[in-house]
């Protein structure tokens, strides 16, 4: 506002000095270069003004395409973010001609269905020579989810202050999550007689029932697990549920061995063919 009023006060001033020039008598020859000149001036102040304007303009819509190409990358949205800077002042750094300042930042966002908040402190340490900086400090608040796995992987996060471990790892954890959640619904529409989901398409539990034989289940736990390194990894399991008279009537111990025979499955034909093929082996309904 006080920009604008600036602007209206100048464009007046312009207006009488133009006015005024006019109005001073001038020798019949004389022309009217101070007008002409005041109004070229007006007009490149204005000029200058929309250039300015619209290069201001122009980047930041490519700041805005960039940020939704991220977004659209990663997965990652940011929602609010501000950010305060305060100069740490001491006779040392003056001496040493040290600038040290620390910047204090806060974020909320989203990766998908899972939504977070960051503090984090970034201490800035610049002399003659050089420029370094480094996270002092980093607090995560994550929105309860069903995920338990992240709990345990946001601690380490903030004991290590990583800020680029927590974005990538939650990146894949959540892509692993999706792709865990399309899986389970694919078998459930192809096979809906015989997978149950229990705790819905998003947990980490798929049972397998035969159609022909009550009581004889296999139980499917895919659990994602985020090592010391951040590295997303799936972890696949299968147990079985079975009554006590087949299990007295096994004697190749088949049903003792097949979690076993399922870890071996899973790294000759991967996941989906693994799971089909033991779907397809329970199940031995007509319409399979």
């Amino acid at each position: 506002m006080d920009a604008r009023r600036a602007e209206v006060r100048a464009l007046e001033a312009e207006i009488a000095a133009l006015r005024r020039a006019c109005e001073e008598p001038r020798a019949p020859g004389e022309d009217t270069s101070r007008a002409r000149k005041s109004l070229q001036e007006v007009h490149q102040s204005d000029s200058g003004e929309w250039a300015a304007s619209k290069d201001l303009r122009g980047h930041l819509g490519h700041l805005e395409s960039e940020l939704l190409f991220l977004s659209t990358l990663t997965g990652i949205n940011i929602i609010n973010y501000s950010m305060k800077t305060e100069v740490l002042t001491s006779t040392e750094n003056t001496e040493k001609s040290i600038k040290k300042v620390l910047q204090r930042h806060r974020l909320s966002g989203n990766c998908h269905m899972i939504t977070f908040q960051l503090e984090f402190q970034i201490l800035e340490i610049q002399n003659k020579e050089s420029l370094s900086s480094v996270i002092t400090d980093l607090n995560i608040i994550m929105e309860p989810t069903e995920y338990s796995e992240l709990s345990e992987f946001v601690s380490r996060a903030e004991d290590r202050r990583d800020l680029l471990m927590f974005f990538r790892s939650l990146h894949f954890f959540v892509e692993w999550c999706e792709y865990r959640k399309c899986t389970f619904e694919h078998f459930k529409e192809k096979y809906s007689e015989a997978v149950r989901l229990p705790e819905g398409a998003a947990s980490s539990c798929m049972v397998v029932q035969s159609p022909r034989q009550p009581g004889f289940e296999l139980v499917i736990i895919w659990r994602i697990q985020i090592d010391d390194e951040g590295k997303v990894l799936p972890k696949l399991d299968l147990l079985t549920k079975v009554p006590q008279q087949a299990l007295e009537l096994d004697k190749n111990r088949v049903l003792e061995t097949a979690p076993l025979g399922f870890r071996a499955l899973l790294g000759v034909l991967g996941i989906e063919a693994t799971l089909e093929s033991l779907i397809k082996s329970l199940c031995v309904g007509e319409n399979h």
